[in-house]
C-alpha cells in the first residue's frame, strides 16, 4: 500500500480518497455540531454562534469534479453529525448511526438526486417540508441534494428561506460540480467545501481494499478513468465497459476520411444508447410494474383507461432520464477522447510525464507520428466543443459528426502542404 494511501482518514471517511482538507473541514465540524449539542445549546444563539467560530453551520456546499466523491463526502459527513460513540471523534464507521447514515436508511437523512435536467419546484418543495421536521431518531436532519447546480431560479428561490433560516439541527448539505454552476443567492448562503481530483494511487487503493479489484486492474481502472472513482470501479468489474472504452479510443484511428468518420460517429452514438438502455431496462420495468401493482392493474398488458395518466407519467420520467443516460454516456466518451489526446500530445512535445492510457501506447505513439501538435491541439478543442454542444441539448450525433470531422487528417496539397 502507496503512502498516500496509508494517510487517508478512517472511520466514515475511509471512502472520501485523496479529500484531505476537505475531510479536516468537515470532521472539525462535525466535532464541533456535538459540543454544541453537548452544552445542551441546540436552540440558543449563543450555542449556535459558538458552533458558528468553530467550523459547524446549517447551509454547506461541497463542490468538485465528476468522480472526486462530493456525494460520498456528504454521506460521511452526515454520518459523522449522527455517530453515537461519543468516546471517540464524530464518525467511528461502527455504531448504528454512522452505518445506517452510509448506508441510506438512516430516518433523519434524506438525500435527493434528479434524473431532469433541471431541479423543479415540484422537487423541492417535499424537501422543505422534510427539512422542517424534528430530528426522529438522531441529532441532526440531514437533508442533501445532489445536483445543486441543476436548481434553476424558480427552484432556488423556492429553497432559498430554508437554506436561509432553517430550523434548528436542520443541516442542507448541496453538491455540485462548481461553485459556479449554483445559483448565486445559494451559494451565498452555504459554507463552501471544495474538493480535488484524487490521486490515481488513492482511488486504486480504495477498489483494492473496498471492492476487492486485483492491484493490477485497479491500477489500470484509476488511471485509465483519470480517477473519476465511479468509473474507476465499473471499468475495474465490468469487463463490456472496458470493451466499450477500447472502441471509442479506436475512433480517431479510423476516422481516414469523411465518410468513415462519420460513420463512426454514428456508431458512437448507437453505443451510448445502447449503454443508456442497458443501464436503465430493469429499472424502468421494475417501477411500471410497482406502479401497476400500487394502482391495482398489475398483469395487465394494456394500462386501464383509469391509469393511463400515471402510466404516461412515469413512461415521460422515463424517456428523460434515459436521455439523460445517453449523454451521460456520450461525455464519457468523449472524457477517454480528451485522454487519448492529452497523451498524443505529451509524446509529441517529450513531456516527461504518464501516461493516461499507458496499455495504448502504440496507437498513442502512432497518432503522435501521423500529426503535429497543432493538430493535436485542434481536435482537443473539437472534443471540448462537442462537450459544450451536448451540454446544451444539441442533438448528440450532429454534435459527435462535427467533432469526428477534425479528425480526419488533413491531405497534403499540391506542394506538399498540410
Amino acid at each position: 500500500m502507496s503512502a498516500a494511501a496509508t494517510a487517508e482518514p478512517q472511520g466514515v471517511w475511509r471512502d472520501v480518497v485523496g479529500q484531505g482538507p476537505a475531510v479536516a473541514v468537515l470532521a472539525a465540524a462535525a466535532a464541533a455540531a456535538r459540543s454544541r449539542l453537548a452544552r445542551g445549546g441546540g436552540t440558543t444563539q449563543a450555542a449556535a454562534a459558538g458552533a458558528e467560530a468553530a467550523g459547524m453551520t446549517h447551509a454547506w456546499l461541497l463542490t468538485g469534479p465528476p468522480g472526486s466523491g462530493r456525494s460520498t463526502a456528504a454521506r460521511a459527513f452526515a454520518a459523522a453529525l449522527h455517530c453515537e460513540d461519543d468516546t471517540a471523534p464524530p464518525g467511528c464507521g461502527r455504531c448504528s448511526g454512522c452505518r445506517t447514515a452510509l448506508a441510506g436508511t438512516h430516518a433523519d437523512v434524506d438525500v435527493f438526486a434528479t434524473e431532469h435536467t433541471q431541479i423543479r419546484r415540484e422537487d423541492v418543495e417535499p424537501l422543505i417540508a422534510v427539512a422542517h421536521r424534528r430530528p426522529s431518531l438522531g441529532r441532526w436532519r440531514v437533508v442533501v441534494v445532489e445536483d445543486a447546480d441543476r436548481l434553476n431560479e424558480t427552484s432556488g428561490n423556492t429553497l432559498l428561506k430554508s437554506i436561509e433560516e432553517p430550523p434548528e439541527q436542520t443541516v442542507w448539505l448541496l453538491c455540485a460540480p462548481n461553485v459556479d454552476d449554483v445559483l448565486r443567492t445559494i451559494r451565498s448562503r452555504c459554507r463552501h467545501v471544495p474538493l480535488r481530483v484524487p490521486p490515481a494511487s488513492a482511488v486504486a487503493e480504495l477498489l483494492q481494499r473496498r471492492d476487492g479489484v486485483d492491484p493490477a486492474m485497479a491500477e489500470f481502472a484509476a488511471r485509465a478513468a483519470q480517477s473519476h472513482i465511479g468509473f474507476a470501479r465499473r471499468l475495474a468489474r465490468d469487463e463490456g465497459a472496458r470493451i466499450r472504452r477500447r472502441d471509442v479510443l479506436r475512433l480517431p484511428s479510423r476516422a481516414d476520411g469523411v465518410g468513415r468518420a462519420v460513420i463512426a460517429a454514428g456508431e458512437l452514438v448507437e453505443v451510448a444508447q445502447e449503454e443508456a438502455k442497458a443501464a436503465t431496462a430493469e429499472r424502468d420495468a421494475t417501477e411500471r410494474a410497482a406502479l401497476m401493482r400500487a394502482l391495482g392493474a398489475e398483469g395487465s398488458a394494456t394500462p386501464p383507461p383509469a391509469v393511463r395518466a400515471q402510466v404516461r407519467q412515469l413512461e415521460d420520467d422515463q424517456k428523460r432520464r434515459a436521455r439523460r443516460s445517453q449523454t451521460d454516456a456520450l461525455d464519457r466518451a468523449l472524457v477517454d477522447l480528451l485522454g487519448l489526446f492529452r497523451d498524443v500530445l505529451v509524446v509529441q512535445l517529450g513531456a516527461a510525464v504518464e501516461l493516461v492510457n499507458g496499455d495504448q501506447r502504440a496507437e498513442v505513439e502512432r497518432l503522435a507520428r501521423a500529426s503535429s501538435a497543432e493538430d493535436t491541439m485542434r481536435r482537443i478543442d473539437a472534443i471540448r466543443t462537442a462537450r459544450t454542444r451536448l451540454a446544451g441539448n444539441v442533438a448528440p450525433l450532429l454534435a459527435v459528426e462535427a467533432m469526428a470531422l477534425e479528425f480526419v487528417p488533413a491531405r497534403p496539397g499540391p506542394r506538399g502542404d498540410r
